[in-house]
């Protein structure tokens, strides 16, 4: 099994590349732990960068896993996504989501954490959960609402809808589309928050 994370120190910038893409590289319990130790050990860091490999971003919590989350354990799964998010969007430096293609779930929470979106055109936002019978606990449901409206976030929601990156830019979702959103990201962006 590959790694899961690349992480990079490029200049001023530390980049998080996601590395399963064929597994639509899911945020799993262990993803999200060593994105946690990870984002605490690049402090110094200008911008922090999170793409992914090929056509795939990354989706959200590992299906497997949420399988046998249960009244126990859910408060648990819940908070250490919280936990993650929350670093992300208090991270000193700028911190990007250079999406380059599926954004699905969890990962559209993590994008949403960051400060800028920069969209590939081919990448598609969703939140899936009403067609697994889940709902996101990773701040989505307070995040997606303030960026974009109530309206256009319960369509997201209730309807498990995908959203191309034109329409993204058009509603607010993503602040630009690049053809190459990651080099875009290292060029433009600095400690704009």
């Amino acid at each position: 099994m590959s790694n899961p994370l690349i992480i990079e120190r490029r200049g001023p910038s530390a980049v998080i590349t996601f590395n399963r893409p064929t597994i639509r590289s899911p945020l799993s319990i262990a993803v999200l732990e060593a994105l946690i130790e990870t984002i605490g050990s690049l402090s110094d860091a200008e911008r922090l960068v999170f793409t992914g490999i090929g056509d795939v971003f990354a989706s959200g919590a590992d299906l497997r896993e949420i399988a046998t989350v249960d009244g126990s354990t859910a408060r648990e799964f819940a908070e250490r996504g919280q936990h993650l998010m929350a670093l992300i969007s208090d991270f000193p430096g700028a911190t990007i989501a250079a999406v380059n293609g599926y954004s699905f779930g969890g990962a559209l929470d993590l994008a949403l954490a960051c400060a800028t979106r920069i969209a590939s055109p081919t990448a598609e936002f969703c939140h899936p959960g009403a067609n697994l019978g889940i709902m996101t606990g990773w701040g989505g449901t307070q995040r997606l609402p303030r960026m974009i409206g109530e309206a256009a976030a319960l369509e997201m929601f209730i309807t498990a809808k995908r959203v191309p990156a034109a329409e993204a830019l058009r509603i607010g979702l993503v602040d630009e589309i690049d053809d190459d959103p990651l080099g875009k990201a290292l060029a433009k962006y600095s400690r704009e928050r």
